[in-house]
């Protein structure tokens, strides 16, 4: 049984490898581009709107209102990032429905790319905001002890984001095959739109969780109460 579209060899040569994950994950990536830009071309800024145009600012709302709630504050700095890593892994869960198509979220060097990218983001963002004295003073607060434990809970997290998304996208795509080798035909697509509806869920939790480490990396620290009595004003 095939385990990850790794395994899937569309030309070699020497060391040079052309597998399904990377054919698949460009081609998605194509996709992305290729819609974004039809889909805004005739966007309008008068009252009167399409329907389509409609339902873009629903979902792009959505969105906001989803990091907004995280706790960061400025939305639209963060709807690029969070908003682009949403719709790669949603588009890889709906695209399994196209014969053929293998989800590159199924091979753990998407994922991991995908949580590098939420390891590059968070300090960036959180330089971005806090100014990189600001960021880099609160890996040793509220104690220089806490050091090693801030640096070893960045690299675990980013291993966790890795791996879960790994787990939940290849053990549907395991459960599928399994059943459609001993049981009918019906069945295994009621398990493919559920597969579908937890490819959702997985984005969204993959998205959300991004958020939060962003929102902790941006977070800044009040004063203490002790602080603000010894202020002279």
């Amino acid at each position: 049984m095939r385990l990850s579209p790794d395994q899937i060899i569309y030309w070699q040569h020497g060391f040079v490898t052309l597998n399904a994950t990377i054919v698949f994950t460009w081609g998605l990536m194509l996709v992305l581009v290729i819609g974004s830009k039809l889909i805004t071309l005739k966007l309008s800024t008068d009252l009167q709107r399409s329907r389509w145009q409609n339902f873009l600012e629903i979902i792009v709302t959505g969105i906001e209102k989803q990091i907004e709630e995280v706790g960061l504050k400025e939305p639209r700095t963060y709807l690029g990032f969070l908003g682009t890593l949403f719709l790669f892994i949603a588009m890889a869960s709906l695209c399994t429905v196209i014969p053929g198509f293998e989800p590159p979220t199924g091979s753990l060097s998407t994922t991991v790319a995908l949580a590098l990218c939420v390891l590059v983001a968070v300090p960036f963002f959180g330089i971005l905001n806090q100014g990189l004295g600001g960021y880099l003073k609160s890996y040793v607060q509220p104690t220089f002890i806490m050091l090693p434990f801030n640096i070893i809970s960045e690299i675990s997290r980013t291993l966790a984001l890795a791996v879960r998304l790994f787990g939940n996208m290849m053990s549907g795509s395991m459960i599928i095959g399994i059943l459609l080798s001993i049981t009918p035909f019906i069945f295994p697509i009621v398990m493919t739109l559920l597969g579908l509806l937890t490819g959702m869920v997985q984005a969204y939790i993959f998205s959300i969780l991004a958020a939060v480490y962003i929102a902790a990396a941006t977070r800044t620290r009040k004063p203490s109460h002790k602080t603000l009595n010894n202020n002279p004003t």
